[in-house]
């Protein structure tokens, strides 16, 4: 196997495999239970201009990787809201708020879920409160206000403004609509997961009867890959290898796994790739991702740019793909991995495998898109 040139010296950081790893379908399903995800699914699929995000063939990088099939889930075209997060915090605050026009939602947010809240709210005619870290960028505020929410920026990273909404809700009684649980606070997070599983539905009717053999999934705080495990648990009816991927910098689920209990870490620097740049695992993906994920890889920042000009100038597919800063690492990953001979083996990587890879935003934040593609 040769890797073309240019990608021959993409590297991942690190890996790791999970010993506790023994995929128990009734303990995932108990967690994120059939009938929330498909009670999911037939409300967010009723809603205006719902439609299945495109499964795309990356039939290019796959002849270079000589891997089988390389399939993108490409969640830049879900509703007008560029993101796979579209179908969490809309949904949750749909089924929390119960059409009460008297409630006021907020949340924090890194961008795309804050935008989904606020989407949401619109919808209903509620008012919304969204709180951002200084790291968030105005482009992403301003989407926001266009819903009509108000934005509070706080001083510091993602965990401060989390902390203002949580204090500022409790004095003003406001609802929270928060993607990441903790004690005495996981319903909301559960049904913001299986909003996400929507995306798990669509791929195991897009396949055809195809089966997958490794699904790499970006972890933040761990919910929109947990809701694809759960995913996998409900809709497939076999166990991909399941490989979490995060940025170096916050590597909050690989650290949790090599200890087996959730980790806090100290991110020294906030990656590129803002939406995961999580220092800490949420409580209910933690459940579901500490005995089902196979392996865990980081990357870097790197291969970011180059990343989304290939995916834009048809150089991993025959279509041209839109993809976010947080839609590069499922094949900064594959690519790594593809280069580091004795893992590809490992993992059982070869000629035989149909890899699923997440493109989980497009140009959610369009100035922060034009840089990269520029650069």
């Amino acid at each position: 196997m040769s890797v073309k040139s240019e990608f021959s010296n993409w590297k991942f950081s690190s890996f790791l495999e999970n010993n506790s790893n023994k995929f128990n379908k009734h303990e995932i399903l108990n967690i994120l239970a059939k009938e929330d995800m498909d009670e999911a699914y037939q409300t967010i699929s009723g809603w205006d201009n719902y439609l299945p995000t495109p499964l795309i063939l990356l039939n290019k990088l796959s002849k270079e990787l000589n891997i089988k099939k390389i399939f993108y889930k490409d969640e830049s075209k879900r509703f007008h809201l560029k993101s796979f997060k579209a179908l969490g915090g809309a949904y949750a605050v749909e089924k929390i708020t119960k059409g009460n026009k008297e409630i006021t939602v907020s949340t924090a947010t890194a961008g795309n879920h804050g935008r989904s809240v606020a989407w949401g709210s619109k919808k209903l005619g509620l008012k919304c409160k969204i709180f951002i870290s200084e790291y968030v960028s105005e482009f992403r505020a301003k989407i926001m206000r266009s819903f009509g929410a108000d934005v509070i920026r706080v001083k510091g990273n993602y965990d401060n403004s989390l902390k203002e909404c949580i204090k500022q809700s409790r004095q003003n009684s406001w609802q929270i609509v928060q993607d990441v649980a903790w004690q005495d606070y996981k319903l909301v997070p559960k049904l913001t997961m299986s909003g996400y599983s929507v995306m798990m539905k669509e791929i195991s009717e897009q396949l055809n009867n195809q089966q997958i053999s490794h699904v790499v999934l970006q972890a933040g705080v761990g919910g929109m890959a947990a809701a694809m495990v759960a995913g996998i648990a409900r809709y497939l009816n076999y166990v991909p290898k399941i490989i979490i991927v995060e940025p170096e910098s916050a590597a909050c689920v690989l650290e949790s796994i090599k200890t087996g209990k959730i980790e806090k870490i100290s991110i020294e620097k906030e990656s590129l790739m803002g939406g995961m740049s999580c220092d800490e695992v949420s409580l209910v993906p933690w459940e579901i991702l500490k005995n089902s994920v196979s392996h865990c890889i980081t990357v870097s920042d790197d291969y970011i740019a180059k990343t989304v000009k290939s995916l834009a100038n048809c150089e991993f597919s025959n279509e041209k793909i839109i993809g976010g800063e947080c839609s590069t690492p499922g094949i900064i990953s594959l690519v790594g991995l593809c280069n580091d001979t004795e893992i590809r083996k490992k993992i059982n990587l070869n000629e035989e495998s149909n890899v699923l890879i997440f493109g989980c935003e497009g140009d959610a934040d369009e100035e922060l898109y034009q840089k990269l593609i520029n650069l």
